[in-house]
């Protein structure tokens, strides 16, 4: 069964899959060609408003995260990338690819947990 994982596009090691950068900004110093993309969804990232409100700071995370889901519910590009992902499932791995340096307190890990709520993989 395939699934959604999430990649920190500077790691030296990149699994396979459909490759989906999923920030609204290029990550710093990165080439197009290094990141070896399939697709960048950089309208689905946070609003530059959200994103710059949050400035990875762990202790807003629970607000960052519920005031992201709101953005995504009334994203009108939402729709087709929930089908995009669907149907790239069917076939392989799907790589949300991000910058922060968090790990666990950035805007992909709440992406992921929302395309899969949406698709009923959890």
């Amino acid at each position: 069964m395939s699934e959604i994982k999430l990649v920190r596009i500077y790691d030296h090691v990149q699994p396979q899959g459909y490759r989906i950068l999923v920030d609204r900004l290029w990550p710093r110093g990165m080439s197009k060609v290094k990141a070896s993309l399939a697709r960048w969804s950089k309208e689905i990232g946070p609003s530059n408003d959200l994103r710059k409100w949050f400035n990875h700071d762990d202790a807003k995370f629970p607000q960052f995260k519920q005031k992201y889901i709101a953005e995504l519910d009334s994203n009108p590009a939402i729709g087709e990338f929930l089908q995009l992902v669907k149907e790239q499932l069917q076939k392989q791995n799907v790589l949300f690819l991000y910058g922060a340096k968090d790990r666990t307190h950035n805007q992909a890990v709440v992406l992921r947990d929302y395309v899969s709520q949406k698709l009923g993989l959890m």
